[in-house]
This record gives C-alpha cells, sequence and structure tokens, in this order.
C-alpha cells in the first residue's frame, strides 16, 4: 500500500519549493527522466479492463523496466475523513523486453509521456517521497528526445509514503504533518481533487528565496 496527495504549482515557485523541501529533508536532491507507457488491457483479458505502466528512468548510469500496478483507493467511512489517498500498489523489476511481453498477453499501449523533474526521499515520521514532475507528451513513438511538455507553466508536485494495512494511519499522520509545512506554497489533496494555485504562493516563494531556506528544519 502507499499513501499519496498531489499538488500543482507554478514554474516560478519551483526554485523555492525546491529550497524548502531541501531545508526540511536535509538530503540531496535526486533528478530523474522517466519514460513512461500506460498499457491498457484487450477485450481477451477479461471484461474488467486492467491497467499497468512501464517505466523506465533514463537518467540512471543503466536504466531498467519497473512494472507498475495501481490498485483500487481504500473505501468506507475513514477513508473519507482523511485527506490522504491509502492504495494498493505492486511494483517489479523487468527486463528490457518487457514490453513485447505485454503485447503478447493481449495489452496495448494507451499513452506514453517523458517525466523529467526531481525528487527528495526521507524518513519524517515515515519513509517520505517528495516528487516535483513536469509531464511531457511525444509526438512519434518512443522519441523521447522530441517530447514537449503538457503543461508548460505548472509542475505536478506528489508525496507518497509506503504504508500496511497494521500502520496506514500513522503513515497518513506523518504525510499530513509534513503538508502542513508547504501550505504555504501549494494546496496538497487526494489525486483528482486539485484545488489549483495557492494564493500565498507568490509571497512565499519570495520570503524562501531572499532568506536562502538553507537550514536543515
Amino acid at each position: 500500500m502507499e499513501c499519496v496527495v498531489q499538488g500543482i504549482i507554478e514554474n516560478q515557485h519551483v526554485d523555492a519549493l525546491e529550497v524548502l523541501l531541501q531545508g526540511l529533508s536535509g538530503v540531496p536532491k535526486e533528478r530523474f527522466r522517466v519514460h513512461e507507457l500506460c498499457l491498457k488491457s484487450g477485450p481477451n483479458l477479461g471484461v474488467v479492463p486492467s491497467e499497468v505502466r512501464l517505466l523506465c528512468d533514463l537518467a540512471q548510469p543503466t536504466p531498467s523496466w519497473t512494472i507498475r500496478h495501481v490498485g483500487g483507493a481504500m473505501r468506507g467511512a475513514g477513508a473519507e475523513q482523511i485527506s490522504v489517498l491509502v492504495r494498493t500498489v505492486v511494483e517489479s523489476k523487468a527486463s528490457k523486453n518487457v514490453l513485447h511481453y505485454f503485447y503478447t498477453l493481449g495489452y496495448k499501449l494507451d499513452h506514453e509521456l517523458l517525466k523529467s523533474g526531481f525528487a527528495f526521499r526521507f524518513h519524517r515520521g515515515a519513509q517520505i517521497t517528495v516528487t516535483v514532475t513536469s509531464a511531457n507528451k511525444m509526438s512519434r513513438l518512443h522519441a523521447t528526445d522530441e517530447a514537449t511538455s503538457v503543461t508548460p507553466a505548472i509542475q505536478l508536485v506528489e508525496i507518497t509514503a509506503p504504508a500496511a494495512a497494521d500502520n496506514y494511519n500513522d503513515v497518513v499522520s506523518a504525510v499530513t504533518a509534513f503538508c502542513e509545512y508547504l501550505a504555504p506554497l501549494l494546496h496538497l489533496s487526494k489525486p483528482g481533487h486539485s484545488t489549483g494555485i495557492v494564493p500565498t504562493a507568490a509571497a512565499a516563494a519570495a520570503s524562501l528565496m531572499s532568506s536562502g531556506g538553507g537550514k536543515t528544519l
């Protein structure tokens, strides 16, 4: 399982967010450039549609493929009362022939993206990962060098943390508490429930950049 929240931030405030995250985490950022393929099942695989994502980080010295399947979100009264989405996720490493394998099974390519940006990974009540991502589309199949931005002025911010059935409440609390530190710059909520740009972002960004924000908080 994982806990996840998302938000958006304007490009001109990304540097300030990076300064804040550096101070909060005390770890260096990691650059990524992920080629993502979204595959959907064909009719031969049953009436219930299935979707998997194949991910390859081109920024790594030796790029390798990962299969990622995102399952359903936790439901019920308890799930509705928390501001963090709790969902099942399965990931597995794969060989370079993984795309051909899924084509053979009957999956079809739905779309592909090049996601570039940076991430901070650290422990703060839970093992938290914050990614800041620019999504890019390709005009030709697999032409990652020709990718152009889908939303040129905006980047996606996502916070995730692994969880289990016996500790997800603690993880939700840790993620919720961490989101409060970022609140002046962006609003984070369950995926699909974005509330747009935060009115205080410009002032908060200016304050962070003028102070430097380099100290670990």
